[in-house]
């Protein structure tokens, strides 16, 4: 167990580690990587990849950076190859002043993964600066606004997606990272569809490239 200790002051610290597999992993000593770090304070959640860019995903949740550090140098130490990462926090948004406490425990301290959910799918985005649309340079009633319609498209998924945003200003290359849990690989692809439609995304939204595939144990993910 590490002895170092960096912790935010609010919510956790999140990381999404994609790694491609080969037949020199140590598929014990990765296995125990992530059973160690759920011995920890830490939540691993564990995803086989569909496509090119990466064989297997994991995503660390926890309250000590040093420990989600601890995470990832032991699964390279297995042999895994980390060919990409996302590094972000769990957080409120300002437009969620006001929420239901359990609501904020849900968005700072998410349990996971969901039960019944192993559809999965994580993509960073970010919103525009640009000259004629600059999210930063919108009164905050009128983000406020539109950030409220749309949460109202997201919500028509309740049951089956749940969604976790994260904030990754200052810490990586985007400003939030986006990950998705669903019952159908279909709900992914709808959910993401259907608020494309809101100005929020439709005129505002930049995104990064999309990580899907299937939630499981990682000995199932390593056979």
């Amino acid at each position: 167990m590490t002895s170092h200790d960096l912790r935010p002051a609010i919510g956790q610290g999140v990381l999404h580690l994609f790694f491609k597999a080969n037949p020199a992993v140590d598929s014990a000593a990765a296995i125990a990587a992530v059973k160690a770090a759920r011995g920890r304070e830490d939540q691993v959640v564990t995803v086989a990849m569909l496509g090119h860019k990466a064989d297997i995903a994991v995503m660390g949740v926890g309250p000590n950076l040093w420990s989600l550090r601890e995470l990832q140098t032991d699964l390279v130490a297995s042999g895994l190859e980390l060919v990409d990462s996302y590094v972000s926090l769990t957080e409120l948004s300002e437009y969620s002043k006001g929420i239901p406490e359990e609501m904020q425990n849900m968005r700072l301290y998410p349990q996971l993964p969901p039960e019944g959910k192993t559809a999965w799918c994580f993509y960073p985005m970010s919103k525009k600066r640009e000259a004629e649309h600059n999210w930063f340079t919108v009164e905050y009633e009128e983000r406020k606004s539109l950030m409220y319609e749309h949460g109202t498209s997201g919500r028509k998924f309740a049951g089956r997606i749940v969604q976790l945003i994260t904030g990754s200003t200052g810490l990586d290359d985007y400003e939030w990272g986006v990950t998705l849990f669903g019952v159908h690989p279909d709900d992914l692809k709808e959910v993401v569809y259907t608020m494309r439609f809101d100005a929020a995304s439709a005129i505002y939204a930049e995104f990064g490239p999309f990580y899907t595939g299937m939630v499981a144990e990682l000995d199932e993910v390593l056979s």
